[in-house]
């Protein structure tokens, strides 16, 4: 009774002056809107990715919280990790529930309450409950809102959009490390509450958003047997035609797999779908492990130990990391889909692994020489670690995840995947810095192996799934192999796809000709 309550039911029908004859064009505006009001979601993940950065590391929070240890330190940014596994592996069932769109909206409810239970705390034990109530919220954030965006994406364009994504949330970990750097200057010793209270705001925009304005997945809609609001949210984002193809493929697709799949959390360890579990499992464990918030959540700490020791120079420092995560992140948005996702892997592996290095040379430097002048050259390294990330591994492990499952387990697919990288995460944010206590640098020459692994098994073990339609993914891994005339079917409907977000290119360029002249 209370899913019903929840779940979206309202008709979805065409616009009242609409003719029922007239054809409609894709409207990419469309799709781009609706990826960027939902990848809120994302902002509020980058945000609460980067805030505790500086907070950590100031004198007058330690002295208010008093930490006993390093791993009491760790367990503070960990514990938000757990409550994202616990977030990310529940929105399986709500998604599929509920619907895409409403659970993001009652992620956002929980998101709030978490960030008032931080922003309020006094003790350890205090901010601990907060960010693992906060980390129910991102975790469902994590791994609902690239599933609903790649359920609304033309094939073609899904690097792209997700790429979007993936903008919006460097730029929210861009803007808070400026607004922790603002705040860290003002003379009271509980300056650290704004920037965790202050995230309500984008919190609770989504969360009523996403109740009354964003359509649900037409995928999802299929599920429910609304075929006529699938039809028409179709005809919204692809156009009228695209549209047709579409619904009749999502059609079959779902009905073959509800004769042949369950859709229970036992079917993901089964073969033929335990191949798709595990490369979407481990491509997500990689997208941690190799280093990124081990470097993201101690960036001053990183800069302290390669020799910048003003705490001021190494918090200015850590938020030139966010500029650059904002600036690389336009790299996949204009050309993730031109390659492979294979060779952005490949690439981005390349570059973290020469970034790793630079960061062990120079923080060896820095105790050989502790006064150089050199040692400011520390920098250099950590930016471009997650330039390379981030055209790579930042987007494209969340794109691939989300896009091989098959539609009668995506959801629970989706969940399962970004499970994999909170635990991760977890795990990476809590041994950290025991272990760069107790080694130095040898933490980076970690990250750097296990950036090796990570490269083998991308090379010999990855799917190349770029440019598939998210119905052709399970004939792709074997799982559905009774497709007939689906080429065919694909190349018309990419066809007229194309043709009509050309027009929708054609009228955007004439309208903006327009307001130029």
């Amino acid at each position: 009774m209370m899913i019903h309550l929840v779940k979206q039911t309202t008709p979805i029908r065409p616009p009242g002056a609409l003719t029922p004859s007239r054809k409609r064009q894709a409207n990419l505006r469309y799709v781009y809107t609706l990826t960027a009001f939902v990848s809120l979601g994302a902002f509020l993940f980058g945000w609460d990715q980067g805030v505790m950065a500086m907070i950590i590391a100031d004198d007058r929070w330690l002295k208010l919280m008093q930490p006993a240890n390093d791993w009491s330190v760790g367990f503070v940014i960990s514990i938000y990790n757990i409550g994202c596994v616990i977030g990310a592996m529940t929105t399986g069932f709500f998604a599929d529930s509920c619907g895409r769109e409403r659970t993001i909206s009652l992620a956002s409810s929980v998101f709030i309450v978490g960030a008032l239970l931080q922003a309020a705390s006094y003790t350890i034990a205090q901010i601990s409950a907060g960010r693992f109530v906060l980390g129910l919220g991102v975790g469902a954030y994590s791994a609902g809102v690239p599933l609903y965006i790649s359920e609304i994406s033309p094939a073609k364009l899904r690097g792209r959009i997700v790429g979007i994504e993936l903008m919006i949330l460097c730029f929210g970990e861009m803007v808070v490390f400026w607004i922790v750097y603002a705040f860290y200057f003002l003379n009271s010793d509980d300056w650290w509450r704004i920037p965790l209270a202050i995230q309500v705001v984008p919190a609770l925009v989504l969360a009523v958003g996403c109740w009354t304005w964003v359509p649900p997945s037409p995928r999802w809609l299929v599920a429910e047997e609304r075929y006529d609001c699938a039809l028409e949210v179709l005809s919204r984002l692809h156009g009228s035609e695209a549209a047709e193809f579409e619904i009749s493929e999502i059609r079959k697709t779902v009905s073959e797999e509800q004769i042949t799949t369950q859709a229970s959390w036992s079917d993901m360890f089964k073969r033929p779908v335990l191949k798709v579990t595990l490369l979407g499992i481990i491509i997500q464990m990689f997208q941690q492990t190799t280093g990124t918030n081990g470097i993201f959540y101690y960036a001053p700490s990183l800069f302290k130990k390669g020799g910048i020791t003003d705490p001021t120079m190494a918090n200015l420092a850590t938020g030139g990391v966010g500029v650059v995560l904002f600036l690389s992140s336009w790299i996949p948005i204009f050309y993730f889909d031109r390659f492979g996702r294979k060779t952005w892997f490949q690439f981005g592996l390349i570059g973290m692994i020469a970034a790793l290095m630079g960061i062990c040379v120079l923080q060896q430097h820095a105790l050989d020489y502790p006064n150089s002048p050199a040692n400011n050259a520390i920098v250099i390294f950590p930016y471009m670690f997650f330039t390379f990330f981030n055209m790579s591994w930042s987007s494209g492990s969340w794109t691939y995840a989300a896009e091989i499952f098959p539609i009668s387990l995506r959801a629970k697919g989706n969940a399962l995947c970004t499970a994999s990288l909170w635990i991760s995460n977890f795990v990476v944010a809590q041994v950290s810095p025991p272990i760069e206590s107790a080694t130095g640098y040898g933490l980076y020459v970690l990250f750097a192996i296990i950036c090796v692994v990570a490269f083998c098994f991308v090379r010999y073990a990855l799917v190349e799934t770029r440019g598939k339609s998210l119905e052709e993914m399970a004939e792709l891994f074997g799982i559905d192999r009774n497709e007939k005339d689906q080429d065919l079917q694909d190349s018309v409907r990419q066809g007229l796809l194309q043709s009509s977000l050309r027009d929708e290119d054609a009228t955007l360029v004439g309208e903006d000709s327009e307001n130029i002249e």
